[in-house]
Protein backbone atom coordinates (compact mmCIF):
# COMPACT_ATOMS: atom_id res chain seq x y z
CA UNK A 1 0.00 0.00 0.00
CA UNK A 2 1.34 3.68 -0.60
CA UNK A 3 2.52 5.98 2.02
CA UNK A 4 2.46 9.63 2.08
CA UNK A 5 6.01 9.19 1.11
CA UNK A 6 5.32 7.85 -1.59
CA UNK A 7 2.89 9.99 -3.25
CA UNK A 8 5.32 12.91 -2.26
CA UNK A 9 8.55 11.25 -4.02
CA UNK A 10 6.19 10.63 -6.94
CA UNK A 11 4.99 14.31 -7.25
CA UNK A 12 8.79 15.44 -6.36
CA UNK A 13 10.43 12.91 -9.16
CA UNK A 14 7.84 14.09 -11.60
CA UNK A 15 8.50 17.59 -10.78
CA UNK A 16 12.44 16.90 -11.35
CA UNK A 17 12.98 17.06 -7.55
CA UNK A 18 15.77 14.41 -6.56
CA UNK A 19 15.40 13.73 -3.27
CA UNK A 20 18.21 15.19 -0.96
CA UNK A 21 20.37 16.08 -3.87
CA UNK A 22 20.06 19.92 -3.67
CA UNK A 23 19.33 23.02 -1.23
CA UNK A 24 16.39 23.70 -3.82
CA UNK A 25 14.82 19.64 -3.99
CA UNK A 26 15.26 19.75 -0.04
CA UNK A 27 12.99 22.73 0.60
CA UNK A 28 10.49 21.73 -2.16
CA UNK A 29 10.29 18.27 -0.55
CA UNK A 30 9.67 20.44 3.01
CA UNK A 31 7.24 22.35 1.55
CA UNK A 32 5.25 19.52 0.11
CA UNK A 33 4.92 17.82 3.48
CA UNK A 34 4.39 21.29 5.81
CA UNK A 35 1.29 21.74 3.52
CA UNK A 36 -0.43 17.97 5.14
CA UNK A 37 -2.86 18.79 7.80
CA UNK A 38 -2.94 15.47 9.68
CA UNK A 39 -1.25 12.17 8.59
CA UNK A 40 -2.33 8.92 10.22
CA UNK A 41 0.42 7.62 11.88
CA UNK A 42 -1.39 4.00 12.76
CA UNK A 43 -1.50 4.14 8.92
CA UNK A 44 2.13 5.22 8.18
CA UNK A 45 3.03 1.94 10.80
CA UNK A 46 0.77 -0.51 8.40
CA UNK A 47 1.75 0.78 5.29
CA UNK A 48 4.46 -0.28 3.68
CA UNK A 49 5.43 -3.68 5.98
CA UNK A 50 9.24 -3.43 4.49
CA UNK A 51 10.53 -0.87 6.29
CA UNK A 52 9.39 -1.88 9.72
CA UNK A 53 11.88 -2.84 12.10
CA UNK A 54 12.83 -4.87 15.65
CA UNK A 55 16.09 -3.02 15.78
CA UNK A 56 17.71 -0.11 14.55
CA UNK A 57 20.88 1.04 13.70
CA UNK A 58 22.95 4.40 14.84
CA UNK A 59 22.61 7.08 11.80
CA UNK A 60 19.60 6.33 10.16
CA UNK A 61 16.04 7.90 10.52
CA UNK A 62 13.71 6.27 12.19
CA UNK A 63 9.79 6.78 13.62
CA UNK A 64 8.16 4.77 16.21
CA UNK A 65 5.21 4.95 18.92
CA UNK A 66 6.59 5.09 22.60
CA UNK A 67 5.57 5.84 26.64
CA UNK A 68 7.74 6.74 28.89
CA UNK A 69 8.80 4.79 32.22
CA UNK A 70 8.02 8.38 34.07
CA UNK A 71 5.36 9.27 31.82
CA UNK A 72 3.25 10.48 34.69
CA UNK A 73 6.11 12.90 35.79
CA UNK A 74 7.59 13.94 32.69
CA UNK A 75 6.54 18.06 31.83
CA UNK A 76 5.74 16.55 28.48
CA UNK A 77 6.81 13.48 26.27
CA UNK A 78 6.25 12.89 22.51
CA UNK A 79 4.21 9.74 21.60
CA UNK A 80 5.95 9.39 17.87
CA UNK A 81 9.57 10.01 17.87
CA UNK A 82 11.21 10.96 14.55
CA UNK A 83 14.95 10.09 15.49
CA UNK A 84 18.65 9.67 14.59
CA UNK A 85 19.84 7.32 16.89
CA UNK A 86 23.05 7.41 17.94
CA UNK A 87 23.95 5.13 21.06
CA UNK A 88 22.69 1.86 21.36
CA UNK A 89 23.34 -0.02 24.97
CA UNK A 90 21.63 -2.62 26.60
CA UNK A 91 17.98 -1.83 27.36
CA UNK A 92 18.30 1.41 25.82
CA UNK A 93 19.14 4.31 23.22
CA UNK A 94 20.01 7.58 22.41
CA UNK A 95 18.85 10.01 19.61
CA UNK A 96 18.02 12.92 18.17
CA UNK A 97 14.46 13.61 18.23
CA UNK A 98 13.47 16.51 15.57
CA UNK A 99 10.19 16.40 16.55
CA UNK A 100 11.32 18.80 19.16
CA UNK A 101 11.93 21.56 17.46
CA UNK A 102 9.61 23.95 15.24
CA UNK A 103 9.68 23.87 11.45
CA UNK A 104 12.51 26.09 10.42
CA UNK A 105 14.69 25.41 13.79
CA UNK A 106 14.38 21.76 12.39
CA UNK A 107 15.59 22.56 8.89
CA UNK A 108 18.46 24.42 9.82
CA UNK A 109 19.54 21.19 12.21
CA UNK A 110 18.86 18.81 9.48
CA UNK A 111 21.09 20.89 6.92
CA UNK A 112 23.53 20.69 9.51
CA UNK A 113 23.19 16.66 9.99
CA UNK A 114 23.50 16.91 6.28
CA UNK A 115 27.51 17.77 6.38
CA UNK A 116 27.90 14.45 8.78
CA UNK A 117 26.00 11.78 6.28
CA UNK A 118 29.08 9.20 5.42
CA UNK A 119 28.27 9.57 1.45
CA UNK A 120 25.61 11.50 -0.98
CA UNK A 121 23.60 8.39 -2.25
CA UNK A 122 21.34 9.07 -0.17
CA UNK A 123 20.29 5.23 -0.34
CA UNK A 124 20.02 2.64 2.20
CA UNK A 125 23.60 3.09 2.80
CA UNK A 126 23.56 6.23 3.68
CA UNK A 127 23.72 7.03 7.59
CA UNK A 128 24.65 10.13 9.82
CA UNK A 129 28.22 9.48 11.37
CA UNK A 130 28.95 10.13 14.45
CA UNK A 131 28.90 9.37 18.10
CA UNK A 132 27.37 12.36 20.57
CA UNK A 133 31.10 13.41 20.92
CA UNK A 134 30.75 14.15 17.24
CA UNK A 135 27.46 15.63 17.65
CA UNK A 136 28.40 17.60 20.54
CA UNK A 137 31.04 19.09 18.74
CA UNK A 138 28.48 19.79 16.32
CA UNK A 139 27.17 21.24 19.56
CA UNK A 140 28.01 24.26 17.90
CA UNK A 141 24.76 23.48 16.65
CA UNK A 142 22.72 24.32 19.91
CA UNK A 143 19.77 23.39 18.26
CA UNK A 144 20.56 19.92 19.48
CA UNK A 145 20.20 20.46 23.05
CA UNK A 146 16.54 20.05 22.97
CA UNK A 147 16.46 16.90 21.01
CA UNK A 148 18.86 14.57 22.76
CA UNK A 149 16.67 11.82 24.45
CA UNK A 150 17.33 8.71 25.94
CA UNK A 151 14.76 5.55 25.02
CA UNK A 152 13.78 2.47 26.59
CA UNK A 153 13.24 -0.47 24.39
CA UNK A 154 10.64 -1.70 26.73
CA UNK A 155 8.35 0.77 26.25
CA UNK A 156 8.20 1.01 22.57
CA UNK A 157 4.91 0.17 21.21
CA UNK A 158 5.48 -0.84 17.79
CA UNK A 159 8.08 -1.28 15.36
CA UNK A 160 10.57 0.86 14.05
CA UNK A 161 9.07 2.41 10.98
CA UNK A 162 12.93 3.17 8.65
CA UNK A 163 12.69 6.22 6.97
CA UNK A 164 14.77 5.82 3.72
CA UNK A 165 17.19 8.52 3.56
CA UNK A 166 15.31 10.11 0.45
CA UNK A 167 12.35 10.73 2.85
CA UNK A 168 14.60 12.39 5.31
CA UNK A 169 13.15 16.33 4.16
CA UNK A 170 9.54 14.86 3.99
CA UNK A 171 9.45 13.23 7.17
CA UNK A 172 11.05 16.48 8.67
CA UNK A 173 8.18 18.57 8.39
CA UNK A 174 5.08 15.72 8.28
CA UNK A 175 2.79 16.34 11.14
CA UNK A 176 3.51 13.87 13.21
CA UNK A 177 4.73 15.02 16.40
CA UNK A 178 2.04 13.91 19.17
CA UNK A 179 3.18 15.36 22.40
CA UNK A 180 1.25 14.67 25.34
CA UNK A 181 0.71 16.97 28.55
CA UNK A 182 1.51 19.89 26.33
CA UNK A 183 0.70 21.55 22.84
CA UNK A 184 3.76 21.76 20.40
CA UNK A 185 3.57 25.28 20.46
CA UNK A 186 4.71 24.99 23.95
CA UNK A 187 6.90 22.39 23.80
CA UNK A 188 8.57 24.38 20.93
CA UNK A 189 8.68 27.23 23.36
CA UNK A 190 10.94 25.31 25.78
CA UNK A 191 12.69 24.16 23.04
CA UNK A 192 13.49 27.58 22.10
CA UNK A 193 14.81 28.99 25.59
CA UNK A 194 17.13 25.52 25.63
CA UNK A 195 18.56 26.60 22.89
CA UNK A 196 19.73 30.09 23.66
CA UNK A 197 20.67 28.95 27.25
Amino acid sequence: MPTVFDDIITQGVRSGQIPARTDAARSWYRDIAKGYNRVNENKLLSGDRTRMQTKIGPGGMYMFQYKPKYADTLPYYDRFPLIFPFRVEGDRFWGINLHYLPHPMRAKLMDSLYDLVNNQRYDESTRIQGSYSVLNRAARIPLIKPCVKQYLFSHINSRFMYVYPSEWDIALFLPLERFSKASKTQVWAQSKKMVRA
